[in-house]
């Protein structure tokens, strides 16, 4: 069976499952009449947006055997039973989180059946942890945003900020651990279906062609020649090594390490260029120096002294995680050839990965901030309240839509030639 045809299989055809899927979906309509009768507005929304998704299927195709697995339905309606059955205890903060794992990996394999999208099972389920933690950032930013512009009290409930940040982030742990686990488990169940999927519901197994994308290179934008560009570039990297040697002089952990970090870090381009043949524009470049650059003189001091330069930092930066993360998805675009990423699927798929990006670094500054504590030394990153953390990621989000909006054009380049270099080395 063809990998794109395991998506579809998802959906098999017997009477045990049928039964026990529908059952389960009145579970859900009992939850949704449950929600609607106490006025919890906040889950009636989420509930119907479940039944919306598993009922997809059956609605698109006029048939009520095509439902998802019972098992899958189980998970999603596994915090309603925890609620009844198992109101506390250890794993309560992740039930809720396999739940939503759940539904996104139906919300993806349904997008490859209604859509031109394509995928393959590993990457559905790559995409379905990129969701799963892009669904908690926006939880968090939409609760935040209500108490701050309406008055509620969802998220800022009168705890101090750490406190509340605290628990934010033990959230999101959960959250990814849950997502991780969830994937695992949904590529082994991919692995081990077993059939062929109805010819009402397999997917195309040849993508759509491919329609070639509109390169631009930075550097032709910037009003500066090359060789500018790349001494502007050499001067930032002279300052950051200044920087760390600084660091080492005053045996200051937190600016040594920041400093070697992103010195490392620009020297990248040259490394891909020099060992792989991969050429990196002077302009990208500079795009990628100028941002671990403001970082940097950020950690020396400015964090403190102007209040904006953690956002202006934050939104550049995402800048250049989402250039990454476009530049990965249209490299797999190009080079597995059961996969197609439509340009609506990039520029969503690049906004999710980048606010993914954005927890996964929330989490890390969480970790290391309660370490430094912990040992009674100053933290390498440190976090400074939920404020701080919720404008970090609405701004990670900014940077993300800025780039999959405007600057896709100038990572084409670049994109093909790493496909073509991973072809060349399986090839080789």
């Amino acid at each position: 069976m063809a990998e794109t045809d395991r998506l579809a299989a998802l959906f098999t055809n017997s009477t045990a499952n049928t039964v026990l899927s529908w059952l389960f979906v009145a579970v859900l309509i009992g939850a949704l009449a449950r929600d609607v009768s106490t006025g919890q507005y906040g889950a009636t929304l989420l509930t119907i947006i479940a039944i919306a998704i598993v009922l997809a299927p059956a609605v698109a195709f006029r048939d009520p055997t095509v439902v998802p697995p019972w098992q899958f339905l189980g998970l999603i309606c596994l915090p309603l039973l925890w609620q009844v059955f198992i109101p506390s205890g250890p794993a309560t903060a992740i039930v809720p989180s396999l739940s939503t794992a759940t539904l996104g990996l139906l919300f993806v394999v349904e997008l490859h059946l209604f859509t031109d999208l394509r995928l393959v099972p590993w990457l559905s389920v790559v995409l379905t942890v990129l969701v799963t933690l892009a669904v908690a950032s926006v939880r968090q930013i939409l609760r935040w945003s209500a108490d701050v512009l309406l008055g509620t009290s969802f998220l800022l409930d009168g705890r101090s900020g750490m406190a509340i940040n605290r628990a934010v982030m033990i959230e999101f742990l959960s959250v990814a651990v849950a997502g991780v686990v969830a994937g695992v488990a949904f590529y082994r169940y991919f692995q081990r279906t077993p059939g062929s999927p109805d010819s009402r519901i397999a997917a195309e197994d040849t993508p759509p062609t491919e329609t070639p994308s509109e390169a631009a290179l930075i550097s032709d934008r910037l009003s500066l020649s090359t060789a500018r560009q790349r001494r502007i570039a050499a001067v930032m990297q002279a300052m950051l090594g200044l920087v760390f040697l600084y660091g080492l002089w005053t045996r200051q952990l937190p600016l040594l390490v920041n400093a070697g970090t992103m010195l490392g870090i620009t020297f990248l381009p040259a490394v891909l260029e020099r060992d792989y043949g991969i050429p990196i524009e002077p302009g990208l470049a500079l795009w990628i120096t100028s941002a671990v650059f403001l970082h940097a003189l950020g950690t020396v001091g400015l964090y403190d002294v102007l209040s904006q330069w953690d956002t202006l930092t934050h939104l550049y930066s995402a800048t250049v995680i989402a250039a990454a993360g476009y530049t990965t998805l249209r490299v797999i675009h190009l080079h597995v050839p059961s996969v197609y990423l439509p340009p609506w699927a990039m520029f969503a798929f690049t906004i999710v990965f980048v606010v993914a990006m954005g927890v996964a670094w929330e989490i890390l500054e969480f970790f290391a901030d309660q370490s430094a504590r912990h040992l009674g030394v100053e933290a390498v990153l440190a976090q400074r309240g939920i404020d701080d953390t919720i404008t970090d990621m609405l701004f990670n989000a900014v940077g993300a839509v800025l780039v999959a909006t405007w600057g896709t054009t100038y990572l084409v380049r670049l994109s093909d030639t790493l496909a073509a270099f991973l072809e060349d080395e399986m090839d080789g």
